[in-house]
């Protein structure tokens, strides 16, 4: 299987990953089509159920085969076919240890029902007992912490809720968007990533799309394969990798603040959601922040709370592309505290 690391690979996943069917991966995530009418470049995205419910057994059931016995699996799917694989998980003896929902604003805007505004991410293990779950490296300020300043709060922060509602969708208006039409926040795939995975693991993505995983699997330092049947998907994913070299986020870099500080940067505020101003004015909460930011980063020299402090500010409004209103209302927030 050593051909498929690191690698972008164009095919069908099933047929490439049943051709050995010898465990490679130690984390799976698969963002499939939805069956609802998506426009792809060569998949067609409406099919009979009987028949897209017989090829999600089968590319499930091939990515199941490729997983170490230790190994995690996440899928990404939407209302009409989540019921469906939690039962084919079943079959395959996948223990869920999360039904996460993924709630983001600018949803699909609908006449005659409510808008859909969250995907379902499930976490399965293939091992009740024997899986990789890195606690620490997901961990955010707690509300004890942010509000109350109380000393009986872990210091190392809360688990995050399986309720997550910290990562926007990738909308045709962000920089970060590729073209593709269902693109995966990077910042998403970092939480997924470090929290159940090592550095030097193997990340497979079965429907590569925009190359979001592979992306951020080589920006954490894992090895990767990701599959599509699209000629140009592949092509442009490899592009995304290669522009990735040494940069493990998009940005503005600089000599004291490169690409990969100002990701860790990026990623962390938006998972805390703290505004900066009341962030940067609340000298516990900014250590904490810092510690955290320093903690991942592992520099030989960490920042100090004064660097950290002046680079939010300096960021401003590209720290995280949440909308105008959401941000007025945390800010707002903040303010009545």
């Amino acid at each position: 299987m050593q051909e498929l690391r690191n690698q972008i690979l164009c095919g069908d996943c099933v047929e490439i990953l049943r051709s050995d069917g010898t465990p490679f991966a130690d984390l799976i995530f698969a963002d499939p089509p939805f069956n609802i009418g998506y426009k792809y470049d060569q998949y067609q995205d409406k099919k009979a159920s009987e028949k897209y419910l017989a090829w999600t057994r089968d590319w499930m059931g091939a990515c199941v085969g490729v997983l170490h016995p230790h190994g995690s699996f996440y899928i990404a799917i939407g209302d009409e076919y989540a019921a469906n694989i939690k039962l084919v998980a079943d079959e395959h003896k996948l223990v869920m240890r999360n039904w996460i929902i993924w709630h983001y604003s600018f949803g699909q805007q609908l006449k005659r029902k409510f808008a859909r505004s969250h995907t379902h991410i499930f976490y399965f293990v293939k091992d009740a007992k024997n899986f990789v779950f890195h606690d620490e490296a997901v961990r955010v300020i707690s509300d004890r912490q942010k509000k109350y300043s109380d000393k009986r709060a872990n210091p190392a922060g809360k688990m995050p809720d399986d309720v997550w509602n910290e990562y926007p969708r990738v909308c045709g208006t962000f920089v970060e968007r590729t073209g593709f039409p269902c693109q995966m926040p990077e910042s998403l795939l970092a939480r997924i990533i470090r929290v159940s995975s090592n550095e030097k693991d193997w990340v497979l993505d079965p429907f590569c799309g925009s190359g979001t995983t592979a992306t951020v699997a080589h920006k954490l330092n894992r090895a990767y394969t990701s599959i599509d049947i699209s000629e140009t998907y592949v092509q442009a994913a490899r592009k995304r990798i290669a522009d990735s070299e040494g940069l493990p986020v998009e940005g503005n870099g600089s000599t004291d603040w490169p690409e990969h500080a100002d990701a860790e940067l990026k990623w962390l505020y938006s998972e805390n959601k703290i505004p900066v101003r009341h962030l940067c004015a609340n000298r516990s909460l900014l250590s904490l922040f810092t510690k955290k930011l320093n903690g991942r980063l592992q520099k030989k020299r960490p920042y100090t709370l004064k660097e950290v402090s002046d680079r939010l500010n300096l960021l401003g409004s590209k720290l995280s592309p949440l909308d105008i209103t959401r941000r007025r209302r945390m800010e707002a927030s903040s303010l009545e505290e």
